[in-house]
């Protein structure tokens, strides 16, 4: 309210709906920007929203409120959402969620006194808004908590500690980078020592390059009446070949840096990043560059991960398809999944554009309890919860537990349908590679991060 002043305040036909939507949105633009603090809990891509917005949406719905009839909230929330605020948005996931968050204050219910914007009722419009001046306002205002509880946001508590944890990172992230290489006094390891313990570790657990030289009949078949290679196994040979490039790139770089550390050859700028990356227990971008999937991992995690992968995709190859795929271990689960539809359209002669999945849930989150793969689809399994958790008592998703910042999601069960059509009682759960989730803009109007949308049962509004 800084820059409004009494006359603006009392400029409109409908005086009481006017002050109350002027509160409304002047919140709704703050929640939005504050909501960046959360990362990608907040908003998947950090956007600028500012002061042009909010005076926009000012201007027209003072214009609007002046037309003659009801007040058109349809309109403002598709003006206000789509074209003053989602002008700016490029995520289709973030419209959904601003147009759902738009909605808690350009509403009918905002004209209610004793409507409030969060559930401890915190958060609400001033009790005098048909006769407080712009000073009243700020005053009530100034009466809000000095710290913000996650509620205000339409957040979970674990949002806090979220955005705690993502700060400490920061914080640890610049020391890290600016600590000298020098060992102490107390006659410790030095950093040369250190990674050279590191990369040879590493390269004696090392895997093997993946081969399918004995690979099982049914990992590469040939279908008999195309004489192509069915559609799971062509993902197969261009994952396996994703990794091989992924290990040669690892066997060559270790072995160099080793070089490079004794004075052998010459220490370039990417061994130099490695050495860091190694003794800050980071992957090197040489690592990933090119070559690597994406990973939030630390160094430890990221090649214990990797080694499971690998293994994964051995076991496929010598053993057969498995009963549940690990969908987290793919470069590409995108392409996984349609091999999956276009094996289904080769066997029943459907169009692939035609087909989408269903999805059903299991009551178990460990595949090593299913016995044998379903007739029609696949199971998958490795996909974890931000967020949210699952409900295993009436199978449907639910909050959090406090402090419990991740859950296991259960087996699920893909399987083609045709012409399928979005279930309006469940939620669209969207699935991302990490918890980033943001990517680069594909031809698909969606983040290359995000992988696809789990309809999923939920006792609350599925908005």
């Amino acid at each position: 309210f800084l820059p409004m002043s009494d006359e603006e305040l009392n400029d409109s036909s409908k005086g009481k709906e006017w002050r109350r939507i002027q509160f409304g949105l002047k919140f709704f633009h703050a929640i939005i920007q504050e909501r960046r603090k959360f990362g990608p809990l907040g908003w998947n891509i950090r956007y600028e929203f500012n002061d042009s917005d909010l005076e926009a949406s000012t201007t027209i719905t003072h214009n609007m409120l002046e037309l003659d009839g009801g007040i058109p909230w349809d309109t403002l929330l598709f003006v206000i959402g789509h074209i003053n605020y989602g002008g700016r948005v490029t995520d289709d996931k973030d419209r959904i969620c601003l147009l759902a968050v738009l909605e808690q204050y350009v509403t009918p219910k905002i004209v209610d006194p004793n409507y409030a914007f969060s559930v401890s009722g915190k958060y609400r419009c001033p009790p005098n808004s048909d006769v407080a001046t712009v000073e009243g306002f700020r005053e009530f205002v100034s009466t809000f908590p000095l710290s913000e509880a996650p509620e205000v946001f339409g957040m979970h508590e674990n949002a806090n500690i979220t955005f705690m944890s993502q700060e400490a990172e920061k914080v640890l992230g610049v020391v890290l980078s600016i600590q000298p290489r020098e060992a102490g006094g107390g006659g410790g390891k030095s950093p040369e020592e250190t990674v050279t313990e590191l990369v040879q570790r590493q390269e004696e657990r090392l895997p093997v390059l993946l081969s399918d030289e004995n690979a099982h009949a049914d990992s590469f078949k040939i279908m008999e009446d195309t004489g192509l290679m069915s559609s799971l196994g062509t993902c197969l040979t261009q994952e396996y070949g994703r990794f091989n490039a992924l290990l040669q790139r690892l066997m060559k770089t270790i072995k160099e840096l080793q070089k490079a550390i004794k004075g052998i050859i010459v220490m370039t700028a990417d061994l130099d990043d490695m050495f860091n990356a190694e003794l800050n227990n980071m992957v090197p971008n040489i690592w990933t560059s090119g070559v690597g999937y994406p990973s939030l991992k630390p160094l430890a995690s990221w090649f214990e991960d990797m080694i499971l992968r690998v293994e994964f995709f051995r076991d496929w190859i010598d053993h057969g398809p498995p009963v549940s795929y690990w969908i987290s271990a793919f470069y590409f689960p995108q392409g996984f999944n349609t091999s999956v539809l276009q094996g289904y359209s080769r066997a029943n002669m459907i169009p692939v554009d035609a087909l989408s999945f269903e999805f059903n849930i299991e009551s178990t989150d460990d595949p090593e309890e299913l016995e044998e793969p379903p007739e029609v689809g696949i199971y998958v399994h490795g996909l974890f919860m931000d967020g949210a958790a699952w409900d295993y008592e009436d199978m449907v998703i639910c909050d959090q537990e406090v402090g419990t910042m991740y859950v296991k999601f259960p087996v699920v069960h893909f399987f083609p349908e045709q012409n399928k059509k979005p279930n309006p009682e469940k939620w669209a759960a969207p699935l991302y590679k990490t918890s980033v989730r943001a990517g680069t803009l594909s031809t698909t109007g969606h983040s290359t991060n995000y992988v696809l949308s789990l309809e999923v049962d939920t006792d609350e509004t599925p908005n």
